[in-house]
């Protein structure tokens, strides 16, 4: 259930991203070179999140589905206008291939992609900052930890065993409150909508990935709430696999047989929780810098264009993207 100041956001979202496409676009374009510049004199630490989401080394070129930048597929609406906030300072003959949507394996041919699986040989899907508004939508917590309920709790659409799977293991713990509000869920697994800021009145919140990535994973790490869930198999511009275990989140077994001890231990040992939840919070805060994000966007796109064939590196952007 949305609220008035998300429903505002949201408008918002959509104003500022028509008025973009209204607006002259070579404007964008002219201001390509001046953009790439500042973002040359970075710091690592967005030469290291840029290579990180865009792994390519070797040349390549695009596959015959690749799309042109100015006839990307408009659907849906808020992966088309992310894309198209940094698209739009390129050549919009250039060709990508991207695919939008939950992607649960690594393409085939390197593509412009929301989240990979986490493994190895992911490479080729070159992650990109899409559905920002809903997976980056990370409010304040302004309760204490030891302020909240001694309660853990999870809401969620049942899509996939896993969750199911974690309501069975915990429908007999009375210090749960864990269950769906979807209004198709069976009786045994149902239990009312709880809003964001209702959750974190809870001291405790478990993530658990639904067709790809946790939703609720960004805002539990950056509140006061402790997050319990196993290891992540997905990433997205989050890198939920730098994530670790015991310093951003307390790891849960996958039949969540340790979930009672965790909770027991931490309620003991409440600075303990609090170390764990400082250590998120701050990893939380890298994605705050506006400046940093758009920097790292761009160049993921460029060196993207580069290693494609598609343009001519500038020797100090190249020597900044390769370090």
């Amino acid at each position: 259930m949305a609220t008035i100041q998300r429903t505002t956001a949201r408008v918002f979202y959509y104003a500022r991203n028509v008025l973009r496409d209204i607006a002259p676009q070579a404007l964008f374009r002219w201001r390509l070179a001046g953009r790439l510049e500042r973002a040359r004199l970075s710091d690592e630490a967005v030469r290291r999140r840029l290579n990180y989401y865009n792994e390519l080394q070797d040349a390549f070129s695009p596959s015959p589905a690749a799309v042109r930048l100015d006839n990307l597929p408009p659907t849906p609406t808020m992966y088309y206008y992310d894309l198209r906030e940094f698209a739009r300072y390129f050549d919009p003959a250039l060709l990508v291939d991207v695919e939008f949507g939950d992607v649960i394996e690594v393409p085939k041919v390197p593509t412009l992609v929301k989240d990979r699986p986490i493994r190895a040989d992911n490479g080729d899907a070159v992650i990109m900052k899409f559905n920002k508004f809903r997976h980056f939508h990370m409010p304040a917590d302004a309760i204490a930890f030891a302020d909240k309920r001694p309660v853990v709790v999870w809401r969620g659409d049942l899509n996939n065993p896993k969750r199911t799977r974690f309501l069975d293991a915990v429908r007999d713990l009375p210090f749960c409150d864990a269950g769906s509000h979807k209004s198709y869920a069976p009786a045994e697994y149902s239990k009312p909508f709880l809003s964001i800021s209702q959750q974190l009145r809870y001291r405790y919140i478990v993530s658990l990935e639904g067709n790809d990535v946790a939703t609720n994973l960004k805002w539990i790490l950056n509140s006061n709430s402790l997050c319990l869930m196993p290891s992540p198999t997905y990433e997205t511009w989050f890198a939920e696999k730098q994530l670790e275990a015991g310093v951003h989140y307390v790891p849960l077994e996958a039949d969540f047989s340790n979930l009672a001890e965790r909770v027991a231990y931490f309620e003991r040992h409440p600075a303990e929780a609090e170390r764990i939840i400082a250590a998120a919070n701050a990893y939380c805060r890298q994605f705050s810098n506006e400046q940093a994000e758009e920097a790292i966007s761009l160049l993921v796109l460029y060196k993207y264009f580069v290693l494609s064939g598609q343009i001519d590196p500038d020797p100090e952007v190249w020597r900044f993207i390769q370090g």
